[in-house]
């Protein structure tokens, strides 16, 4: 196949734009996919992607189109998965850019916009959903040519719900977007822009032939993790797999191996065959790192072995997942997980619970922490109940990011303020049209549970947010404990700023005493930050009226049977347990 008849291109947008919907039209009208065969979000295999409407696992396609060969590959679009997007956008030329007619241009537009703009890419900006009644044109478009610099005529106007204009889209990529121009006797080398695990075959790489070419058979060396390998079968994705005897410089295809795990394959690592090796890496591998992290426990200690081996296989497709075992003297045994953001977290509890049927508790997600020690040593902590003895820390750091927020400029006083009280500061502040762009800086700890939320709540569903990790700062942090009946509660201690140690702690004990049932005695509910109690709250007891029995009589009979009540009641405060349900452990997720 002659490079010059095949296009390369990618689809990005912020959620819910219809980047999948506008990838099915795209498929039925180049006849890549029979009408019959065709169902809505066909890209999208996970039930889950369906339900939540988004795109989490990132597909590949090779449709025909006049004489070309297009080859799109559909990206996530949520912010935890921008370094696949980033890999996406690095195995194309062009991105077509899918904006809504009636929401404008959100924070992740914005964000994956200057993404394909540092890849180089040609975009080619598509307004869709423009039979919607809401549908803003004039606006819209007004926004999209500040933003890329480009003419009216350049924007094409699509629904691709109903197949409007779609085919002006296929077109403009033949004709705007430039062949591959790779070097076919060249040493071999071929992005990896994704992989997964099946269960049947191994390894399964998404990848697109940079210079060279990959033939069924070859022996495959992975540059990065220095993986070897079969490439067992080869061949392109129409959308299922069509086997062939090689892919070939310029095209997108898979290739099946012989390897037992992703990390051996990561995303962004550059495949190379035995014989015609190449020395040098492609350029933008990076070692992802989780930076949210949560302790996943059984509800019954019996299912630990199910969970430890549904979170293996779990990883064994998500390279970026890392866990570790841990053990909790309430919650049992557990594994310690590490996500890429909040929606991978949600996204990995509910596969968890759904294809393998297991009940879990979840404790507060956290982030890690750089800590120094007095002699000089480093430490990396992923949860506040493995915070070293506090004389011996010389400083704490944390993680910070930088965030953007676009909102309409009515709200922008109430965004400002929502950022101030997470601790954090607003750097820049600049306008698109009728709305503004909020740039900001802000510790991730303080945004993982619920500034998403907060963030909608103030803007009434208009603000997006879309951010990057920055870097660690030195901050005056402490370690919260807290206790219930006098006795430590490890999985719920957490690491805050000591200016905002006493509101967290009076929030969560008043929590506690929310979720916790009465018991027979009193118990006490109380957070500290080292020896000193910074809150309290009393779960009152149940009082049982004993004297129900007794009629009439000597006043000191009533008095004996309170007293002896009163001495069980001492008894019982010495040796009773208190049965912490499972909601307790996730106070801070559901906080107002």
């Amino acid at each position: 196949m002659n490079q010059s008849q095949i296009r390369n291109f990618c689809i990005i947008a912020h959620i819910d734009h219809g980047k999948s919907t506008l990838a099915d039209r795209m498929m039925e009208l180049s006849g890549t996919v029979q009408k019959r065969d065709m169902k809505s979000q066909l890209l999208d295999t996970m039930d889950l992607e369906r339900e939540k409407g988004i795109t989490i696992k990132l597909t590949p396609v090779q449709m025909r189109y006049k004489e070309f060969i297009l080859n799109l590959i559909d990206t996530p679009g949520h912010v935890d998965f921008s370094y696949e997007v980033s890999r996406s956008l690095a195995a194309c030329e062009g991105a077509v850019l899918v904006v809504d007619a009636s929401q404008g241009i959100q924070a992740q537009t914005l964000a994956n916009v200057y993404l394909a703009l540092a890849a180089d890419l040609t975009i080619i900006p598509v307004l869709n959903k423009i039979d919607l009644p809401a549908a803003d044109i004039p606006r819209v478009s007004a926004e999209i040519i500040n933003l890329l610099g480009c003419t009216e005529d350049d924007i094409l106007k699509v629904s691709a719900k109903t197949g409007e204009g779609v085919l002006s889209v296929l077109d403009a990529v033949t004709e705007r977007i430039v062949p591959p121009q790779g070097k076919a006797d060249q040493p071999t080398r071929a992005l990896i822009f994704d992989s997964y695990y099946d269960d049947y075959r191994g390894v399964v790489l998404y990848t697109r032939v940079v210079d060279g070419m990959v033939k069924k058979g070859d022996a495959i060396e992975m540059l990065a993790t220095g993986a070897t390998g079969l490439a067992l079968e080869v061949g392109a994705l129409s959308p299922s797999m069509s086997p062939g005897l090689d892919i070939a410089t310029g095209q997108v295809g898979y290739i099946v191996t012989n390897l037992k795990t992703t990390r051996d394959a990561r995303v962004g690592d550059t495949v190379t065959v035995k014989r015609h090796r190449a020395e040098e890496m492609l350029p933008g591998y990076l070692n992802v790192k989780p930076f949210v992290y949560a302790g996943f426990f059984p509800v019954s200690n019996e299912d630990y072995n199910e969970l430890k081996e549904a979170v293996e296989k779990l990883s064994l497709s998500d390279s970026a997942l890392q866990f570790e075992p841990e053990n909790s003297p309430v919650l049992g045994f557990g594994v310690r997980i590490g996500f890429l953001g909040l929606l991978h977290m949600d996204i990995v509890r509910e596969r968890l619970e759904r294809e393998y049927s297991l009940d879990l508790v979840v404790t507060n997600p956290s982030t890690d922490y750089q800590v120094k020690l007095q002699n000089g040593e480093e430490l990396d902590i992923k949860s506040a109940s493995s915070l070293p003895d506090p004389s011996r820390i010389a400083e704490i750091r944390e993680p910070w990011i930088k965030g953007e927020i676009i909102v309409p400029q009515n709200y922008i006083g109430a965004v400002i303020q929502l950022i101030v009280n997470k601790r954090g500061q607003q750097k820049n502040l600049s306008y698109i049209d009728e709305r503004a762009l909020i740039s900001f800086e802000a510790p991730l700890a303080n945004l993982l549970t619920d500034f998403y939320d907060q963030l909608k709540s103030v803007t009434s569903g208009y603000g997006s947010f879309n951010y990057e990790l920055d870097d660690y700062r030195a901050e005056d942090l402490v370690k919260v404990d807290f206790y219930v009946a006098s006795e430590i509660v490890d999985a719920l201690s957490v690491m805050t700023h000591r200016s905002e140690s006493q509101h967290l702690g009076r929030m969560v004990v008043d929590k506690l005493k929310e979720v916790i049932p009465r018991q027979n005695f009193q118990v006490p509910l109380q957070a500290a930050i080292g020896g000193k109690f910074i809150a309290r709250a009393d779960l009152s007891a149940y009082r049982k009226d004993v004297t129900t029995g007794l009629y009439g009589g000597d006043v000191s009979r009533k008095k004996k049977v309170l007293a002896k009540q009163a001495k069980g009641k001492k008894r019982m405060k010495r040796f009773g347990k208190v049965d912490i349900p499972s909601e307790a452990f996730t106070v801070m997720l559901k906080r107002d």
